[in-house]
């Protein structure tokens, strides 16, 4: 009897561990979940589209990384990004909502717009933020969240980025020894996530997806970047 107790016990800690960790691939889904989210902060989650556009002296780049949640914020910490934007992208469908796209047969992964200022920081700056923010060695994810929708790919908008992520990929294989997991791809389409998507992290900071993946992976890449990051950010 006592050893079935004990049994019993490792189980449902296992169990909650799972659902814990497991937290990007169980990010809130349903109607329920997100008419939950619209009471907790309405601000945030009002309109469907959040469009963000550059002005004249910024530019765009686009990341995929695991879950979005994770690689909005730390893009948003660094010196010189105005917004990163959750999003879908390198798939083949249109207009993918997050339960389409969380099967992963859409073809799209998690990704990331970021508006940025290159007066301030560069192209070739902010492919040194997305491998040093990650396993590079991951194929089809990032830390507890797996599958194709949770892969890493660097979109590339024209050659000269094409060749400083090629570069920078293979320098970077040559030193770990082993090859590295992101796809290089052409740019195509930005599909903007739903709106209680955007600055998740700073919205819900008590999430234990937010708490226990988010955040330490947050202050891994800044105690890496301290040069790079905002004067609020440190």
């Amino acid at each position: 009897m006592k050893n079935r107790i004990i049994i019993a016990a490792l189980i449902a800690g296992t169990l909650a561990l799972s659902l814990l960790f497991n937290g990007c691939a169980n990010k809130p889904g349903t109607a329920k979940d997100k008419a939950q989210l619209e009471a907790q902060a309405p601000e945030a989650v009002q309109a469907d589209s959040l469009t963000y556009e550059p002005t004249q002296e910024e530019a765009t780049a686009y990341f995929a990384s695991g879950c979005f949640w994770c690689v909005e914020a730390i893009y948003e910490s660094v010196e010189g990004v105005r917004e990163a934007v959750s999003g879908y992208a390198g798939g083949h469908t249109k207009n993918p909502t997050y339960e389409e796209s969380n099967t992963g047969r859409t073809g799209h992964a998690e990704a990331v717009k970021v508006i940025y200022d290159p007066a301030k920081v560069s192209f070739s700056q902010l492919v040194d933020v997305y491998f040093g923010s990650q396993d590079p060695t991951q194929v089809n994810g990032q830390g507890p969240d797996r599958g194709s929708q949770y892969r890493s790919i660097i979109f590339y908008q024209n050659e000269a980025e094409k060749e400083i992520i090629d570069q920078k990929k293979a320098a970077l294989a040559e030193k770990l020894g082993e090859p590295v997991a992101a796809e290089v791809k052409p740019f195509d389409v930005f599909w903007e996530a739903e709106a209680y998507h955007q600055n998740y992290e700073v919205q819900h900071p008590d999430n234990p997806y937010i708490q226990n993946v988010s955040i330490p992976r947050l202050n891994r890449f800044k105690a890496k970047f301290p040069e790079l990051l905002k004067a609020n950010s440190h």
